[in-house]
């Protein structure tokens, strides 16, 4: 229920901006890319990374010459691998599995245009879990086993990145995303995603 009651308040707070606030030079757009995402901690042994996918929207909203502050909305397919652990780990399971930890991210990230096109963002990254799961499907026996209330619902994180966006609108896209807060209580794992994308700003 939490959940749900999140996607939609995000949902609604994104339709009100866009409503409500939006100005002649302010710009919308949408994106799309790869994640590169594991976790890290003394809990864990330099787990490998689970290769998925990040998509959403986005506002930029100019506020000085050459600094815009643009907030996202994006679904980031995130978790790892656990091939590389070492089999005494906390959940004590054979390699060959995935675990999925899906977010919706919410950065609201400052901006600043270094040269024309190239710009450099950085800021915080407030993210909500929406789905865990451990994929067998890497085995002959393949399956998803659905958990409840393993992972923390919210999480505060960082985000820091450079971007490449042509007078036309499409941009080139590289980031990193690394959480403060636990994923799990006294785990001390913490998210560590690299995301590659593009996208169009119109």
């Amino acid at each position: 229920m939490m959940k749900k009651t999140v996607l939609l308040v995000t949902v609604a707070l994104m339709g009100f901006v866009s409503n409500s606030f939006a100005q002649e030079s302010w710009s919308f757009g949408v994106k799309g890319g790869v994640n590169f995402s594991t976790v890290t901690g003394d809990y864990f042994k330099d787990p490998s990374h689970r290769t998925a996918f990040n998509v959403g929207v986005l506002a930029e909203i100019p506020v000085a010459n050459r600094l815009s502050i643009q907030p996202e909305v994006l679904y980031s397919a995130q978790g790892y691998d656990f091939a590389s652990i070492d089999e005494d780990n906390i959940f004590d399971i054979d390699d060959n599995i995935e675990y999925q930890l899906d977010y919706i991210q919410v950065p609201v990230l400052a901006k600043v245009y270094v040269t024309d096109g190239l710009s450099v963002q950085a800021g915080p990254s407030f993210n909500f879990n929406v789905n865990e799961e451990i994929d067998y499907s890497p085995t002959e026996n393949g399956g998803d086993i659905e958990l409840e209330d393993q992972v923390k619902d919210f999480e505060i994180g960082g985000a820091a990145g450079l971007e490449y966006k042509l007078n036309s609108g499409f941009f080139i896209q590289g980031r990193y995303t690394y959480g403060f807060t636990e994923v799990f209580d006294g785990s001390d794992a913490h998210n560590s995603v690299w995301q590659a994308g593009i996208g169009y700003q119109f």
